[in-house]
């Protein structure tokens, strides 16, 4: 591979003395952006959950932020309300979500994680943290004090706390519930 490198530094970078240049954090952050991609596949082709990407990472947040509306789940997800309907449909039929009344507002429903699917989360992370052991247990000593270094600096990197779920908003009396909030399917 060819080292791209721009030794002339611009105006807005620093100049001191073991600064990074541009041309330099451009490459790290390709390099970081398909290392961690090609990670990212190798754990999913090794999670075992029998679910799609899109389910799975549904039913995580389900886990994670439940019990919640379809309309919340949606913008966790960032993805269209419909597709969320779809995926939680899914979901469900495999009895690893199940839907509820939302007793706050009984026109809304809420999705929560079954123990069905609390247990095949679990049996995922087991798989994908076994296969990520095994591999970590070629590395020698230098290796592994490398991927010490760099996973504080992949934690400093995602220390932004993760944006918490938005409140389903408020219907007024005689207001039909939003799309996304519904039980449709």
């Amino acid at each position: 591979m060819t080292e791209l490198r721009n030794d002339s530094p611009t105006n807005d970078e620093p100049t001191g003395a073991g600064a990074p240049q541009a041309a330099d954090t451009l490459e790290q952050a390709d390099r970081l952006r398909l290392a961690t991609a090609r990670l990212a596949r190798r754990l999913r082709q090794h999670a075992g959950t029998g679910l799609t990407p899109s389910q799975a990472s549904a039913l995580m947040s389900i886990d994670k932020h439940g019990p919640l509306t379809l309309g919340a789940l949606a913008r966790i997800e960032q993805i269209a309300p419909p597709t969320t309907t779809g995926i939680v449909g899914k979901l469900e039929d495999d009895g690893l979500v199940r839907r509820q009344a939302d007793a706050k507002d009984r026109r809304s429903v809420l999705v929560e994680c079954t123990a069905e699917g609390r247990r095949r989360l679990d049996h995922s992370r087991r798989r994908r943290s076994a296969w990520l052991a095994e591999r970590l247990a070629t590395f020698d000593a230098a290796q592994h004090a490398d991927l010490a270094a760099a996973l504080r600096v992949l934690e400093a990197l995602t220390a932004d706390p993760e944006p918490e779920p938005e409140p389903a908003p408020a219907n007024e009396p005689g207001e039909p519930a939003s799309a996304g909030d519904g039980g449709g399917r």
